[in-house]
């Protein structure tokens, strides 16, 4: 609190994946329990001019999310140097990953809080005010503490949230940066998510998307043994939770266990994301990725024996050194065979103090982008004959908001559906309210919306 007793009023930009945005809810959280005034912001030019301090919580993982991190700190501290705002604090994974550059180039900023340190966030904003000089808290190697108060400042929609299970990760892919910067797994304790996703579900949340990063290793440090499906099973109960999606599945671990969780408990969507990120042999090696072309069949085949409408979600990266001609033929030959429903693609970029950094050659960016073109129009075709299997069938919606080029249609999703990163469905003709369910005939596909009509109304 500041001398004169007027609360003193934070605002937080979150930047990154939604891994981040719960750490940003939780930081909001924490600093509106110990008393200050706070608002949640997507940009700089959203912040109030009589705001005290801003807190900006970092991306570090790809190229383009450090730049956009960079500029947004650059900005907040022009804003600064105006007087409009006093004291610019930067959190999270920037600060973890890349802490003495950051430190030398930008003088000017008051402190710096790095990751697994959300309970620290009102100190650091406290003293931010009134210390001279910049303020490093940011530990050697990063290790995930989990905050006291299950309090969080909600940023998104009401209706929907991410639940984070665990953090960190133990895994070794040569491509990837996280466990530098993220540390080791480390579980959240089961009773205190179920608590959370209580406090949820009592705020009117009615769908809890499960994210960490690897889902499937959940409570393997807690408990000797990995009890996901567990954890599926004791959330199902909560009132008020209408939909339990999970994300982030490392392919390898996915079990029977998890694969007859997701088919048979109730509120659980029949809807896995399990980021592949290649199939030939040869590459998965490369990346130490412990699985195989064939293993992968098997498992899509295990899911869909056992649950047949299961939404795929995965993930692919385009243009790993030494990738051949061959080796892309073969993830295209998969991508055919598999038919995700849902499908991204990542083109290879050089993450620094990674194995993959130094292994030749280096495929050319002109090459990358042309992959995964190709890869992306493939799925295309896919997306839309998955999509036209729910032509004439009716799904339940949840009702996001009107449809932006038609005020008498509403906009939702289905079970098939994750927030921000899926398709959506228009349901004409419909007066819903955000945040309700419907249930809709399908009347139409397109390669990644579908379009509909409303049969009945729910809650």
């Amino acid at each position: 609190m500041s001398d004169n007793d007027k609360p003193v009023r934070v605002s937080l930009i979150n930047l990154g994946c939604a891994k981040n945005e719960v750490d940003s809810e939780e930081m909001l959280g924490v600093l509106a329990r110990d008393g200050y005034q706070v608002d949640a912001k997507w940009d700089v030019p959203g912040i109030r001019s009589d705001t005290d301090v801003v807190v900006i919580n970092t991306c570090g993982f790809i190229e383009s999310a450090r730049q956009q991190s960079i500029d947004t700190i650059l900005e907040a501290l022009q804003r600064k140097e105006r007087g409009e705002i006093k004291k610019v604090v930067v959190a999270g994974c920037l600060s973890q990953r890349y802490s003495k550059e950051l430190q030398a180039e930008l003088v000017d900023v008051d402190a710096f809080l790095g990751t697994g340190e959300v309970e620290s966030i009102s100190s650091v904003v406290g003293q931010s005010l009134i210390r001279p000089n910049q303020l490093v808290q940011i530990a050697e190697k990063p290790h995930h503490r989990w905050v006291n108060s299950p309090t969080r400042v909600r940023m998104g929609s009401p209706w929907t949230a991410y639940l984070k299970i665990s953090e960190g990760c133990d895994h070794q892919c040569t491509f990837c940066a996280i466990p530098s910067f993220r540390g080791k797994h480390v579980s959240k304790p089961i009773e205190r998510i179920l608590e959370e996703a209580e406090s949820l579900a009592k705020q009117g949340v009615k769908e809890i998307n499960l994210i960490a990063q690897d889902s499937t290793q959940y409570g393997y440090d807690l408990y000797g043994e990995m009890r996901l499906p567990e954890l599926l099973r004791q959330l199902s109960p909560i009132e008020g939770i209408h939909w339990i999606r999970l994300f982030y599945c490392y392919p390898s671990r996915v079990n029977r266990g998890v694969i007859e969780a997701i088919a048979t408990t109730p509120k659980v969507c029949q809807y896995i994301d399990m980021p592949l990120q290649h199939v030939d042999n040869a590459m998965l090696r490369a990346m130490r990725r412990p699985m195989s072309y064939e293993g992968y069949t098997r498992l899509l085949k295990e899911f869909r024996d056992a649950t047949p409408d299961v939404a795929l979600r995965t993930t692919f990266i385009v243009g790993f050194p030494g990738e051949t001609k061959e080796q892309f033929a073969t993830l295209e030959r998969f991508v055919d065979e598999a038919q995700f429903d849902r499908l991204g693609v990542f083109e290879y970029s050089v993450e620094e103090g990674t194995p993959s950094a130094d292994i030749e050659p280096k495929v050319p960016s002109r090459v990358k982008r042309q992959r995964k073109e190709t890869l992306m129009k493939q799925q295309q075709a896919i997306a839309l004959a998955r999509n036209q299997r729910w032509v004439g069938r009716e799904m339940e919606v949840l009702v996001e908001g009107r449809a932006p080029h038609d005020t008498s249609a509403i906009v939702g999703r289905t079970f098939r559906d994750a927030p921000d990163i899926d398709g959506v469905v228009y349901v004409r003709r419909c007066a819903a309210k955000p945040g309700t369910f419907i249930r809709a005939q399908i009347t139409e596909a397109r390669p990644y919306d579908l379009l509909g009509v409303p049969v009945s109304t729910g809650g």
